[in-house]
């Protein structure tokens, strides 16, 4: 499946059904008087969170969504049939914005979460709403109300604990493949990841957490640079960013420093989120090499960076653990047998 995060929808709700002008007439009754049903009440548009969605594609193909009107009165003071709802069924984390992209209608962030779009124009009144002392024959009723439309926007954040962050061809996605049972593009050449991806990090029981892997970043990512402000987006909900730096590269140190900069230009919020620094792919340097590039980029980030390898696994325990401690769970220890002290008694 495609993943899309964003989607402009065209909504409107259901006009109100017309009042119905009618008269009483049978046999044998002299004075039968007005007997106009009121017209329906027009449907409503919702948008509501659902599980088992991750994607906006189902609004790539469909984006006008419109309620049925109200049912028009009718004799025998009949009340028109409402107009059925339209129900836009959205994953959970999206935004709805208006047309400007800027005013927030609503964000969805648990399942079930309902919220009102469009209500639905009221229905008009029959004739015999309008009788009176002095008018025991009402010749009028009023015609349904309108309903309403307008354009939106949904734009879909991803809702994980922890964030993977680096410029292209970190190493991000083979280490989301090692650590979680995703299974990202891995390539050797920079900008494989196009779309965000989720995986779920098992380390024991009681200890799971969601992470996402997020496209490579470049300089002026806040500036929408490399779709940068759609991607920067998907960790704003992340608890904890885990910032990945490839150590075969020459400046690792401008590496941290480009990304440390894009997430300030974005979110003063976002860049004081918690941090876990890990220089990654260490396996394809010397020891003393790495010794070098720890030292390099000591001069810039202030604690000292984790050193592992997402194809041999060294040190992934260590950098999840201390993804695990900023979000407040503790993780099993290493080499604990979790089935030591069980009994089915």
């Amino acid at each position: 499946m495609k993943f899309l995060d964003q989607a402009k929808v065209f909504i409107q709700s259901g006009t109100g059904g017309s009042g119905c002008v009618s008269f009483r007439r049978e046999k044998y009754i002299e004075y039968g008087g007005p007997n106009g049903g009121d017209g329906g009440r027009g449907g409503d548009v919702w948008a509501e969170a659902v599980e088992g969605l991750n994607t906006l594609i189902d609004y790539r193909y469909k984006q006008h969504f419109k309620a049925k009107r109200g049912g028009h009165g009718m004799g025998k003071d009949r009340t028109g049939a409402g107009g059925d709802d339209v129900v836009l069924k959205l994953p959970v984390g999206t935004q709805i914005f208006e047309e400007d992209q800027e005013t927030l209608v609503a964000d969805l962030t648990e399942v079930g979460q309902r919220v009102l779009l469009a209500v639905g124009g009221n229905g008009g009144w029959g004739n015999t709403r309008f009788k009176t002392s002095t008018n025991q024959a009402p010749r009028r009723a009023n015609p349904g109300e309108p309903g309403e439309e307008r354009w939106i926007w949904l734009r879909l954040k991803l809702i994980a604990d922890a964030g993977l962050l680096g410029l292209p061809n970190a190493g991000k996605s083979t280490f989301l493949s090692v650590v979680t049972a995703a299974t990202p593009k891995i390539a050797d050449y920079p900008f494989t990841t196009l779309n965000p991806g989720l995986g779920v990090v098992d380390l024991g029981p009681g200890s799971r957490f969601v992470m996402a892997d997020i496209p490579g970043l470049i300089e002026g990512a806040a500036d929408g640079a490399g779709l940068g402000h759609r991607f920067l987006g998907h960790v704003e909900r992340c608890k904890v960013l885990l910032h990945l730096i490839d150590c075969t590269q020459d400046d690792v140190a401008g590496a941290y420093t480009t990304i440390r900069n894009e997430l300030e230009a974005y979110s003063p919020e976002l860049a004081e989120r918690p941090e876990v620094v890990a220089l990654n792919k260490i396996d394809a340097l010397l020891p003393e090499q790495v010794d070098e590039q720890v030292a390099q980029l000591k001069t810039v980030y202030g604690g000292e960076p984790l050193r592992i390898s997402g194809v041999t696994g060294a040190g992934v325990k260590k950098a999840l653990s201390e993804v695990s401690r900023h979000l407040g769970i503790i993780a099993a220890e290493e080499g604990e047998d979790e089935d030591a002290d069980w009994s089915p008694l």
